[in-house]
């Protein structure tokens, strides 16, 4: 493992999440998170994310108590030979937004991008959260080459890949003030393809979700797929909240062209069945969130039988060697996530 520090990487290309992987990270929920209230509802969510994902790929689970997870998971029957339990004190679950990025070189070999995560704009703390990449790297589980990318603020739930140099980001989020907010929309372009290795970024203007702590995250809204396919949330109620911003967001799709300049085949995925916290909010729930793993992908689910097994005929029909599995994220969204929020793929890993 070496050290290095931001500069360009020719040759080095973020992958799409279609690509093979080894492993997913996840954080376990526990008492010193804001999950404390509701601890059981929540970590049967993570045992049965735990199941899936292990369908298709290892499993590493970063939490402060090693012990009581490693016995959680062999009492539920994981195999913990493909298990990793890295203790490390958390924050938060939300790992796609601080776990790396990692890019790869044309011979494969991975540079684990490590960004500063800063609670989505200031809003939470993260100051053990932004230290996990760190510990997972330089304890050996983690092969590649460290690039230390703490002096730019990106969450990976910010950025879509399709593996052949185009992002797709949205305004919002990128340019909130309280993330790198003495940078434009160019230099921000700029950096995310010096260090990510993209041709061209393409962003979205549209996109707010209500319940939404992320100033809208890509991929809870819009998500690359293989075929120069995109699967974007729509909404068909002129009464919901989110039909004037939904339907900019398409009229913004349809204008975007790839690296190779192609258009792209916009595939529609319902809008969520309205879902409320006890005080009476919106919950975000989207099933943009879909997590892809090898030959599998899940796919947050919320009770809504029929939209739920819409959602699962539309992402099967994009991906249609994949095997599609419903995951339960009922309790995820409590806490204004879902499914992929709550991972992150790991292209190589070191057990």
């Amino acid at each position: 493992m070496t050290e290095t520090q931001v500069t360009d990487t020719p040759g080095h290309r973020l992958p799409a999440e279609w690509e093979p992987q080894d492993a997913v990270m996840i954080a376990w929920p526990h008492r010193d998170t804001d999950w404390a209230y509701m601890l059981e509802d929540i970590e049967s969510t993570y045992d049965n994310l735990a199941l899936a994902i292990l369908r298709f790929a290892k499993l590493v689970v970063v939490t402060p108590h090693s012990d009581y997870v490693s016995d959680r998971l062999l009492r539920l029957g994981c195999d913990m030979k493909r298990v990793a339990v890295v203790d490390a004190p958390t924050n938060d679950t939300w790992t796609r937004d601080y776990g790396p990025l990692t890019t790869l070189d044309a011979d494969g070999n991975p540079t684990l991008n490590d960004f500063c995560f800063n609670g989505w704009g200031l809003k939470f703390a993260a100051d053990r959260d932004n230290l996990v990449n760190r510990r997972l790297v330089f304890n050996g589980l983690l092969p590649g080459t460290y690039r230390n990318c703490l002096g730019f603020v990106l969450e990976g739930g910010s950025v879509e890949s399709d593996g052949q140099g185009t992002l797709l980001v949205t305004r919002d989020c990128l340019l909130s003030p309280n993330r790198n907010g003495g940078m434009t929309r160019r230099e921000i372009s700029a950096r995310l393809k010096s260090v990510l290795g993209a041709k061209k970024v393409l962003w979205l203007e549209h996109g707010a979700r209500e319940g939404d702590d992320t100033d809208g995250h890509v991929d809870t809204l819009a998500r690359l797929a293989p075929n120069n396919v995109v699967l974007y949330v729509g909404c068909q109620n002129p009464a919901d909240p989110h039909y004037d911003d939904l339907t900019n967001m398409k009229h913004d799709l349809r204008a975007l062209r790839s690296a190779e300049g192609r258009p792209y085949s916009l595939v529609e995925l319902p809008m969520a069945a309205a879902a409320y916290d006890e005080d009476g909010n919106r919950l975000p729930a989207t099933y943009a969130n879909f997590l892809i793993i090898n030959g599998g992908i899940l796919v947050p689910t919320y009770n809504h039988p029929k939209n739920d097994h819409l959602a699962c005929q539309i992402i099967q029909s994009v991906f249609p060697e994949h095997e599609v599995v419903p995951v339960d994220c009922r309790a995820l969204i409590r806490q204004h996530g879902s499914l992929h929020c709550a991972t992150m793929q790991l292209h190589s890993i070191n057990f």
